[in-house]
């Protein structure tokens, strides 16, 4: 899969599809992430000859409009993005206010070897998000070659995403560096893992989960759960979790996985423990509790000491991680700790020989946030794309250059 790599791009213009849905306050970009992920793709064409052009999307400008009337296109312009990677590329950038308009074809055709162009946010208009193949050949001549390298909308089956790539031929549509490491990962955690192999599965609810766990069943040896979705299995199990989080509708989904676990030989390990607030608040009172008798009017918020340790001695004799949604609620500094001790042992895992794969928006905010990023072996750009990967759904974004 080093297409990519190979290909000349001398005289060629390049359209890429990133994904820079980016947070911007105020104008200003405050996690450029995503932006400095897709450089080396970029700097890659400009290197050889090439030109660019680059195409995104932000935010859900028609549908946040209709909803909230006093808000207009221009609070979803992509115009800060086009300061921040004219900072970080080193040269201007030309900025197309409309990515359909005639000036937009005019300048795409005569962009010179090393020039850099931005279209402003195709999700203003709703053929984008429909896959209109009209919206899509109009993209389409823009550029000599497609590159898609925007992994984090992999999962849709959008016109600049998926649609676009059938109007160029198998030698002109590739997979940009980012696409290329982001399926590789995620490739060889689903179809390559060595054993043990360990997912840790957190975040709120259970309903967002069960496809991925159901799909892990398949693959994993242990499954770690965590989170506000830890509780649902307790009371599943008809233990007592106070005024936990809890999906009463799902209850007997979460017993059914566990069931399926047992009957597959996968190890689920539930938190034994839970540090218990008397309220969701940074200033709350604190205690901690077995999971099964939270007294009523306490809420568990992050995984307790002994669910640390029992987690930690799994992730570290494993040789295959996969991490996906934070322990507690790390955001608060009182119910952080859970989270930081699942990214302790998954970096000292990594340091050991075992390959780790972070992904998921909260997760890679908590990698990020403890400055590990650079300690696990891959962190992804898609929060919904991956998740989706895992579920074993095939991703139009990437069944698109592929076929």
């Amino acid at each position: 899969m080093n297409q990519f790599n190979d290909f000349n791009f001398s005289g060629k213009r390049a359209l890429i599809r990133v994904d820079f849905n980016v947070p911007i306050k105020d104008g200003k970009i405050t996690d450029g992430t995503r932006i400095n992920a897709a450089l080396p793709t970029i700097e890659k064409v400009l290197k050889d000859g090439g030109s660019v052009i680059l195409m995104s999307h932000w935010g859900r400008p028609l549908k946040d409009i209709e909803k909230k009337p006093h808000l207009t296109l221009a609070d979803f312009t992509l115009a800060p993005v086009a300061v921040y990677l004219a900072e970080k590329l080193g040269k201007p950038i030309t900025f197309i206010a409309d990515c359909m308009s005639e000036e937009a074809s005019q300048k795409a055709a005569s962009l010179k070897p090393g020039e850099v162009m931005l279209l402003e946010n195709l999700r203003y208009y709703k053929q984008e998000e429909k896959g209109d193949r009209d919206f899509a050949e109009k993209l389409s001549k823009l550029g000599d070659v497609y590159i898609n390298d925007a992994f984090g909308t992999a999962h849709r089956a959008h016109a600049s995403t998926a649609i676009i790539a059938d109007f160029f031929s198998s030698d002109k549509k590739m997979f940009g560096y980012l696409m290329e490491n982001e399926v590789k990962a995620a490739e060889q955690v689903l179809h390559n893992a060595q054993r043990p192999f360990t997912a840790i599965i957190g975040g709120a609810k259970v309903s967002d989960k069960i496809l991925i766990i159901e799909n892990l069943l398949e693959k994993a040896t242990d499954i770690i759960i965590g989170g506000g979705m830890a509780y649902t299995f307790f009371k599943a199990k008809g233990c007592h979790i106070g005024n936990s989080l809890c999906e009463d509708d799902r209850l007997e989904t979460a017993s059914n996985l566990l069931q399926k676990a047992a009957e597959k030989g996968v190890s689920i390990h539930l938190p034994s423990d839970s540090i218990i607030a008397d309220k969701f608040d940074a200033q709350a009172n604190t205690s901690s509790a077995n999971n099964t008798e939270i007294p009523e009017g306490w809420m568990g918020l992050d995984v307790g000491q002994i669910a640390c340790d029992t987690f930690s001695k799994v992730i570290r004799n494993s040789k295959t991680i996969l991490w996906n949604g934070p322990m507690g609620v790390f955001e608060m500094e009182k119910f952080q700790h859970g989270t930081k001790c699942i990214a302790d042992a998954v970096t000292d895992a990594t340091a050991d020989g075992a390959f780790s794969l972070v992904g998921g928006g909260d997760s890679v905010a908590a990698v990020n946030k403890f400055g590990y990023a650079n300690k696990v072996s891959y962190v992804s750009t898609g929060g919904g794309a991956m998740l989706e990967f895992f579920e074993g759904k095939v991703l139009p974004g990437i069944a698109a250059i592929k076929q």
